[in-house]
């Protein structure tokens, strides 16, 4: 019953960001007509002067194609969230935090010695894709490049996996970081905003989908 009443407010709130995204870009006549030429532009900007470092932390962020949130479906949002669990999906890297929004992802991962960024990225979309009984007519769309952000040896880790969970309180989708299920830290505690109980709930979110499971209705 929790876990129902807290996926029909989440959508509630997640049709109001959506109606506000879609009026900003009908009345933007750049996204609506943007050119096949801008558009490979702005993706080699993305490339433009990356570097990939063993053992480097890099805030990451992709979005589904045309922002469309395909993550509004609970199913296919538990079913991300399961890939992301697993160790394969990222190779040698590792996800030290992340959080999936209805449209977009963002991550902290930490680089191994094999793959580089654009390795790690393509994998997990590439494996997100199409997931396990999902319509094969509908793939999830992901946007081409991905937008990535070395962290500085002087930059708080532990602020930066702040802002990654904070991401659905900033969008409106929640009051507070422990109703929205799709996230994960390796760190216990992230800030004073934090609270146990949603510690507690995203530990059952992940044990579930370690299992396969379902969480309670």
């Amino acid at each position: 019953m929790l876990f129902c009443h807290m996926a029909k407010s989440i959508a509630h709130r997640v049709r109001s960001y959506t109606l506000c995204r879609r009026f900003l870009l009908v009345r933007s006549s750049s996204a609506r007509h943007i050119s096949r030429m801008t558009y490979t532009a702005g993706h080699q900007a993305l490339r433009k002067g990356r570097v990939s470092l063993p053992g480097q932390i890099y805030l990451l962020t992709t979005v589904t194609a045309g922002r469309l949130p395909y993550f509004l479906d609970p199913e296919l949002a538990r079913a991300t969230c399961r890939l992301m669990m697993e160790p394969p999906t990222w190779g040698d890297a590792q996800a030290l935090c992340w959080v999936l929004m209805p449209d977009h992802w963002h991550g902290l991962i930490a680089l191994g010695e094999r793959d580089d960024l654009s390795t790690v990225m393509n994998r997990f979309k590439s494996l997100a894709r199409k997931q396990p009984g999902q319509d094969v007519r509908k793939p999830i769309g992901w946007a081409r490049g991905f937008h990535d952000h070395a962290l500085r040896h002087d930059e708080d880790i532990l602020a930066a996996a702040d802002y990654v969970i904070a991401n659905p309180v900033r969008a409106g989708l929640v009051e507070h970081v422990n109703d929205y299920p799709y996230w994960t830290s390796l760190w216990p505690s992230i800030s004073s905003t934090t609270h146990s109980p949603h510690r507690a709930i995203a530990r059952c979110c992940a044990a579930s989908a370690r299992s396969g499971s379902r969480p309670g209705r």
